[in-house]
């Protein structure tokens, strides 16, 4: 019922320069880069989550996923009748018109700018000590370089941006098993998976369903996939199964030992330990990329929106955003690294949810008008709405935010 919308019919032609479309199989390792990415989750932001709870902690990632289950059902829903390089933004035109899909898009875009300039900062002062001591004295360089190397790649072109988020994204697989099996040889008891509903539970809970929302991100390539509808219900739900099963074997044996839920970065203490320190540094290396990973599909998602917005060429919008993300290593290393990220981290998360809170809220008119709305419709966005409505408080107090 209604217009069945499967091709840029809403933003335009294809962004992807007449290159062919991408089947389920090359858009899979996207969408696994674009799920935190895994390895990111499992190993650094769930444990991190978890911390005050982990004996818990098998429950809590249990829940959590189930909860997030209903921003994915609404994203699937609405990309069964709309594949566009808008994404969520054509998702919104096609419930509630285009003046609130300029306020969603402006909130995302916005939201998703701040993330690039502030990340490789992150990366660089807080994800790669942990992993070489001895990056220290080479930080600024670094800094100053990252943001510059992934620019490049994107500028390069869709396929070489394309197969250097794919190749991230396949390596945290083994590199996820690894973390898995070495958390599982703690053999912890069944009381990891029993809890206690409390504010602590609870807010865990819903901590955990909101690190899966950066999984939206290949929903802005609708106009370069081949069988969107189709390619979007198999890849999807698949890329957050993996990072969902990734996570709840990594932090439900910290009821065994939770003081490796209190490392600077607990994947890598934990497999170190376990392990060996080379597979240690693995991981930590790993878990860097994971995040790299995120800001190249994050990049390429920014340049598919401005194209469906406003009409601005894909190279063009790629060229302006790589000199701002090559400026950005300088800048935050003039404004010191720390506060650089400190002060963009807060704005950025708030912008996000409030982003996808409007997603949400336009959904039940998107089914009204194509099939009646349903009970399970009215219980996916009540669901989602909450874990957005947490997203946008935590991330105001400071609590909770990732």
């Amino acid at each position: 019922m209604g217009l069945s919308v499967t091709t840029d019919s809403i933003a335009g032609p294809p962004a992807g320069d007449g290159e062919r479309p991408l089947t389920a199989r090359e858009l899979l390792p996207l969408a696994l880069a674009s799920v935190g990415g895994p390895l990111a989750l499992a190993a650094l932001y769930a444990p991190g989550v978890v911390s005050d709870v982990t004996a818990s902690g098998g429950a809590v990632a249990i829940v959590g996923a189930i909860a997030f289950l209903a921003p994915l059902a609404i994203w699937l829903r609405y990309s069964r009748d709309i594949a566009s390089s808008g994404g969520l933004y054509a998702f919104v035109v096609a419930a509630a018109g285009r003046r609130v899909a300029l306020l969603q898009a402006g909130l995302w875009l916005a939201s998703y700018t701040l993330y690039l300039l502030y990340t490789s900062a992150y990366v660089v002062y807080d994800l790669l000590p942990p992993v070489w001591p001895g990056v220290h004295s080479w930080r600024p360089l670094i800094a100053a370089v990252l943001p510059t190397g992934i620019a490049l790649v994107v500028v390069a072109g869709r396929r070489v941006a394309f197969t250097a988020i794919a190749v991230l994204g396949l390596v945290q697989v083994p590199l996820l098993a690894l973390l898995d099996v070495a958390a599982v040889r703690h053999a912890p008891t069944a009381a990891a998976f029993s809890t206690t509903v409390n504010g602590e539970t609870s807010h865990a809970t819903a901590a955990i369903a909101t690190l899966f929302v950066c999984g939206s991100l290949p929903l802005f390539l609708g106009g370069e996939v081949a069988s969107p509808r189709r390619t979007f219900r198999i890849v999807l739900p698949v890329a957050v199964a993996v990072a969902a099963v990734g996570v709840l074997l990594a932090v439900y044996p910290l009821a065994q030992d939770p003081a490796f839920a209190q490392a600077t970065s607990p994947g890598t203490s934990l497999v170190r330990a376990d392990v060996g320190a080379a597979a240690g540094d693995a991981v930590g290396a790993g878990v860097a990329a994971s995040v790299v990973a995120v800001m190249l599909l994050e990049y390429v998602a920014i340049t598919r929106l401005l194209r469906a917005v406003s009409g601005v060429a894909t190279r063009t919008s790629t060229r302006w955003i790589g000199v701002a993300l090559a400026l950005a290593g300088p800048v935050s290393l003039l404004l010191d690294p720390d506060r650089f990220y400190d002060t963009l981290l807060r704005p950025s998360l708030v912008l996000l949810w409030l982003s996808q809170l409007v997603v949400i809220a336009v959904f039940p008119l998107f089914v009204a008008r194509r099939e009646g709305i349903r009970p399970w419709h009215l219980v996916a966005t009540t669901v989602a709405a909450v874990l957005a409505g947490f997203g946008v408080v935590s991330s105001v107090t400071g609590v909770g935010g990732t």
